[in-house]
C-alpha cells in the first residue's frame, strides 16, 4: 500500500505540457524551460524548443524566416511561382472584355497627354491631372492580336521571372517598367496620340530576363534574337507601335532587374528597393516636366 501511494505521488509530480496541460511530459524547452509534449517539440541544435520560442526566433538568435529557402533575388519561394503572372493576365483580360462590352470606356483608360490639341484648352489627359492613365493604359487593349501577343509574352517571360525574383520583386519590376514606358511615351510622343497596351511592362520583363540569363550563364542567343525581332517590329512604321513605351520599359527592366539579381546579399533589400525608388523619382520628374510643358 505504501509503495503504491508513493508511485501515485511520483506520477502526479510529472508536469504537463504548457500547451496541453493534460499531457504529462519530462521534456522541457531548452530556451524557456517550459514543459513540452512530443507534439510541441521542435528539434533544435541542442535538445528541443517550444513552438513559441521557435516562432519568435528567440531560440536560435535570428528570425524564424531566416532559414527559409530564398529565390536568387532574395524573395520567398512560393507554392505557386506563377500566381501573380496569372493575376496580371486576368486583369488584362478583364479590362479587355470590359472595353469590348462598353467601347466608350476606352477613352477613359488610354494614355493621352492632352486632348483636345492646341490651340484648344485641354480638358482631359495626363496634363489635365489624369495621372491614373499612366497605369490604366498598361492594362488596356483594343485588338485581339494585340492582347493575344502580349499575354503570350507575359506568360512566357513572367512565369520564370516571378519564380526567380519572388512575387514582390517581380511586381516591382513589372509596374516600374510599365510606368517608365508610359512616362517616356507621354514625354516624347504627340500629346494627342492615344497609347495603350502592356508592351512597356513586357519589354521590362525582357530586360530583366536578359539580366537573369546573363547572371546564370545561360545561352543569351535565344533571348537576344527574340528581343531583336521585337525591336524590328517596334520601329517598323507600318505597325503604328509606340517605340517610346517599349524603350522606356526595356531600360527600366534592365536597371531594376540588375538591381534585383546582382546585389550583394548583405544590403540586398536596400539596393533593390532603393533602385526602384530612384527609377520612380525619374518617372515622376519626366511626368511633371511634360505636364508643365503642355499646360
Amino acid at each position: 500500500m505504501d509503495q503504491a501511494a508513493s508511485s501515485s505521488q511520483g506520477a502526479q509530480s510529472v508536469p504537463g505540457c504548457y500547451r496541453h496541460p493534460n499531457r504529462e511530459t519530462g521534456i522541457r524547452c531548452t530556451r524557456c524551460e517550459r514543459p513540452i509534449c512530443p507534439e510541441c517539440m521542435v528539434s533544435a541544435s541542442v535538445g528541443f524548443q517550444c513552438p513559441d520560442c521557435v516562432r519568435n526566433g528567440s531560440g536560435t538568435g535570428h528570425a524564424p524566416t531566416a532559414s527559409q529557402p530564398r529565390t536568387l533575388a532574395g524573395g520567398t519561394i512560393a507554392a505557386d511561382p506563377r500566381l501573380f503572372t496569372k493575376i496580371l493576365i486576368g486583369i488584362n483580360l478583364a479590362v479587355f472584355i470590359a472595353v469590348k462590352v462598353s467601347p466608350s470606356l476606352l477613352n477613359d483608360l488610354v494614355l493621352v497627354g492632352a486632348w483636345p490639341p492646341a490651340p484648344y484648352t485641354p480638358t482631359m489627359g495626363v496634363a489635365d491631372g489624369e495621372w491614373y492613365r499612366l497605369v490604366t493604359s498598361m492594362f488596356t487593349h483594343q485588338e485581339y492580336w494585340h492582347i493575344g501577343f502580349n499575354m503570350l509574352s507575359l506568360w512566357w517571360l513572367g512565369g520564370p521571372l516571378e519564380a526567380a525574383l519572388g512575387r514582390a520583386r517581380y511586381l516591382a519590376v513589372y509596374f516600374i517598367s510599365g510606368l517608365a514606358g508610359s512616362a517616356l511615351a507621354y514625354l516624347l510622343a504627340s500629346p494627342s496620340t492615344a497609347t495603350l497596351g502592356a508592351s512597356g511592362a513586357i519589354f521590362g520583363l525582357f530586360g530583366a530576363t536578359a539580366v537573369l540569363v546573363r547572371r546564370r550563364n545561360y545561352d543569351m542567343r535565344p533571348i537576344i534574337a527574340l528581343l531583336v525581332i521585337n525591336l524590328i517590329f517596334t520601329f517598323n512604321p507600318g505597325f503604328n507601335i509606340s517605340w517610346q513605351a517599349h524603350i522606356g520599359g526595356l531600360v527600366a527592366g534592365v536597371i531594376t532587374g540588375y538591381a534585383m539579381i546582382n546585389t550583394p546579399r548583405e544590403r540586398r533589400a536596400l539596393v533593390q528597393y532603393g533602385t526602384c525608388a530612384l527609377v520612380l523619382v525619374v518617372i515622376v520628374i519626366m511626368t511633371v516636366l511634360r505636364s508643365a510643358q503642355l499646360t
